[in-house]
């Protein structure tokens, strides 16, 4: 068994010597072949998982089949997003304090899979508002038990797979998860006349995809890491605050990340201009691009950001940029004067880009993130920077958003400009 894990690992890898590690201890190099697959198995469950229960296209299928006021379905992608990251200062001084920390991500990957479990039971029980609100409880739930997960896996990831393989495995999981999206709209596209029992079924394999996550993350080999300075999690979070005064680099990091967030934040306005233009199926193609775009983007920016993560930055950044000015000029002064069929290729020309850029931009800062520290810092690195996003997130989300109930243009150039600023704050990152 450990064999064929050995070459399966240097091949999924393309590593002559599976043991050549950089960045983690001799005893951790000697596990990372079947530490490698079980990371890729819990992330590829874990995507699956995403799929079969998403906030962007699955529970609003359900809010809406069940008749639950549309206010509930505007609550789900902040409550999704946000809620898994503003706790993480919290969490992480908590789990800072372990030695081993796997135990973190099988606890939160089993809590996501109760409380979509207890949706699907929820679906079976209520309908209207009693669902809405029930609904909304457990996606607090679920987004909470996220932050866990996002805290433990980048640290054990840190502790067990080398520094030149994390970008590697990520656009491996990214690419493979690609695929896994395509089946799940296919099907989507199929049973276009959604009904809540089809829904139930898609979340009951959600939260299965979750324990199998929690099973094959619990069977990575972790050994014993850093604990100085484990204090009372309150205080440890009011401390780690003063990263972002005291860590010039990781201050930058930090704000290049937040001036990047318009890339996952544009995506619903592009859908919402080409909505006019379409239908059902029309909407169900951008989705089916999401896929498509982490297919064949993933691996790319996965071994691009081993060799650079901080030119992966810079690099989504530009082309950020490009497709922003692109899109904003092509709306304000093209649209009107083409034909509906036109504008929508163009539209889910643009979207498709976008999310190539956004595969790129998340890979990048999560290995640049991974990369910039060991140990104890690492902990305290993704749970403030996390934390942090988590509040400007809902800040920048609601600014955009009144922006764009003013003016659509206005939105895109707001993104435009957000992304130079990124750029031109990413030059003063270091190589890690």
């Amino acid at each position: 068994m450990k064999l064929n894990s050995t070459t399966l690992y240097e091949r999924l890898s393309n590593e002559e010597d599976a043991r050549a590690c950089n960045g983690i201890s001799d005893k951790a190099c000697r596990e990372v072949p079947g530490n490698f697959l079980k990371i890729l198995l819990a992330q590829l469950s874990t995507k699956l998982a995403d799929s079969f229960s998403s906030s962007k296209v699955v529970l609003p299928w359900l809010l809406a089949t069940a008749g639950a006021p549309a206010f509930f379905t505007a609550l789900l992608v902040p409550i999704r997003e946000s809620g898994s990251m503003m706790p993480q200062l919290l969490l992480g001084g908590i789990v800072r304090q372990f030695q081993r920390r796997k135990q973190f991500y099988v606890i939160g990957s089993l809590l996501q899979g109760a409380s979509v479990a207890l949706m699907a039971i929820s679906a079976a029980q209520l309908d209207g508002a009693a669902l809405g609100w029930t609904i909304t409880v457990l996606l607090v739930l679920f987004s909470l038990s996220r932050g866990l997960c996002s805290i433990a896996s980048k640290d054990v990831l840190g502790k067990t797979i080398p520094k030149a393989r994390r970008g590697r495995l990520g656009g491996l999981s990214a690419s493979l998860s690609g695929i896994v999206t395509l089946l799940v709209t296919g099907g989507l596209l199929a049973f276009q006349q959604t009904t809540i029992t089809f829904i139930i079924i898609m979340l009951v394999v959600a939260s299965f995809c979750w324990l199998l996550a929690a099973l094959s993350f619990g069977s990575i080999i972790e050994h014993a890491g850093a604990t100085e300075g484990a204090n009372n999690g309150l205080k440890v979070a009011i401390r780690n605050l003063q990263l972002l005064r005291l860590d010039t680099q990781f201050r930058y990091f930090v704000a290049v990340r937040a001036l990047l967030m318009g890339s996952g934040l544009a995506a619903p306005f592009i859908v919402l201009l080409a909505t006019p233009h379409t239908d059902l199926t029309g909407v169900l193609l951008f989705v089916i691009l999401t896929g498509l775009a982490s297919m064949v983007s993933g691996l790319f920016w996965g071994l691009l950001a081993d060799r650079s993560s901080r030119f992966v930055v810079l690099l989504t950044a530009a082309l950020s940029i490009c497709v922003f000015l692109f899109a904003s000029l092509f709306h304000a002064m093209f649209e009107r004067a083409l034909s509906s069929t036109t504008v929508l290729v163009v539209y889910l020309l643009l979207y498709f880009l976008l999310a190539v850029i956004h595969q790129g931009v998340r890979l990048g800062r999560k290995t640049y993130l991974v990369d910039m520290a060991e140990g104890n810092k690492r902990t305290d690195y993704v749970s403030v920077s996390n934390t942090v996003i988590g509040v400007l997130l809902l800040a920048y989300g609601i600014l955009s958003g009144v922006i764009a109930q003013w003016n659509m243009t206005a939105v895109l150039v707001l993104f435009s400009l957000s992304s130079f600023a990124a750029f031109t704050l990413g030059l003063k990152l270091k190589e890690v």
